[in-house]
């Protein structure tokens, strides 16, 4: 089994961790690269879950 650690550095700016009033935060892994990626997730809106039917 290998195991990889990866860091990211920022040298002029911070990562936008999530404003959460508990101190864990759990994430997901997509989550988790946004955050590296410089997105901040709470200004991410998703679009509501449809479910669509065939017409025929």
């Amino acid at each position: 089994m290998h195991s990889q650690i990866r860091h990211k550095r920022l040298t002029e700016d911070k990562f936008r961790w999530p404003r959460r009033e508990v101190p864990v935060v759990i994430l997901t892994t997509e989550q988790l690269h946004w955050i590296l990626d410089g997105i901040d997730i709470d200004a991410v809106i998703r679009h509501p879950v449809r479910q669509y039917q065939i017409a025929g």
